[in-house]
């Protein structure tokens, strides 16, 4: 596709997981290797991109268990930005907790890791939003009694 020819609203949607486990009070992450699209990607959420034959949290739940083994339930919408290094880009973060499965690294990941909140950001080489970082430093805001905040 030719980029050029638009000035505005066509964007590539990417829909992520923040998988968070309230007895541990972690959240999983996914090393990555050699992404053709964002060069200085490593570690980030489960997810990708949608196709167009289902609806965007059919496809995260497909590509969480791809990437994963683990089949989760999607609460609700934590974040939808543009990231500082390509703005081509729409990423849409959810909340989300696991229904059952055992973890491991699969389709595009070569290790996955399960992390205190607070301490995602000295994973990530690419930028991550401010106020996705604030919501996930301040873990009482994920979960209190099993209810999103």
């Amino acid at each position: 596709m030719d980029w050029s020819k638009f000035h505005r609203g066509v964007f590539l949607v990417n829909v992520l997981a923040i998988i968070y486990d309230p007895k541990t009070k972690k959240i999983l992450i996914g090393l990555r290797k050699d992404d053709p699209l964002v060069k200085n990607l490593t570690w980030s959420f489960p997810g990708g991109r949608p196709g167009y034959k289902k609806d965007l949290e059919s496809y995260l739940k497909l590509e969480v268990k791809k990437k994963t083994g683990l089949n989760i339930q999607i609460k609700n919408i934590v974040l939808a930005r543009t990231p500082t290094e390509n703005h081509q880009f729409l990423l849409i973060y959810y909340y989300c907790e696991v229904v059952d499965g055992r973890a491991k690294a699969g389709e595009k990941f070569v290790r996955i890791k399960w992390v205190k909140p607070a301490k995602v950001k000295k994973y990530f080489t690419t930028s991550i939003h401010h106020e996705l970082l604030k919501y996930l430093e301040n873990d009482r805001r994920l979960v209190i009694d099993n209810e999103i905040l």
